[in-house]
């Protein structure tokens, strides 16, 4: 079946949460992210879910990913999807969902190691418009920015 975009619901909180745990955990394994989990609650319930537009992403009622997009500000601050759904261009279509919710640009934080979305957001028109350190992790990343083409 075809996935499907719909707005997030609070009832979905567990199982986004969940999922975002995952995906990081398959892409740092080293790194004990389920000693973290209510730290992602809190950030979840205090930093995103008042101030972004979450859109999910599910596949036959089940979850598969996510989208935050402020669009007052344009920051997108999490994309996740699924990691065994990775490759199917999932990322993509919440990404395209993000640039129609913030047609005027978007910007993003990426870790500089984590090549494999440094490569999607390159694909997706997003462009290094600078470096900065990661204030919870301490990790560098950069600043990724999109903006639409004028004709």
């Amino acid at each position: 079946m075809t996935p499907t975009l719909r707005p997030y619901a609070a009832a979905d909180e567990d199982a986004a949460i969940a999922l975002w745990q995952r995906a990081w955990q398959v892409a740092y394994p080293r790194i004990a992210f389920a000693r973290r989990v209510e730290w992602w609650q809190g950030r979840w319930r205090n930093d995103l879910v008042p101030v972004a537009t979450i859109v999910v992403m599910e596949r036959d009622g089940e979850l598969i990913g996510f989208v935050t997009i402020d669009r007052k500000t344009g920051y997108l601050d999490q994309l996740v999807v699924a990691p065994e759904h990775w490759g199917q261009g999932l990322a993509r279509a919440l990404i395209a969902e993000a640039q129609r919710l913030s047609p005027g640009g978007i910007d993003l934080h990426v870790n500089q190691d984590n090549a494999r979305a440094l490569r999607l957001y390159g694909k997706c028109g997003f462009a290094v418009a600078g470096e900065d350190v990661n204030p919870h992790s301490g990790a560098p990343v950069y600043l990724m920015r999109w903006r639409p083409q004028v004709p």
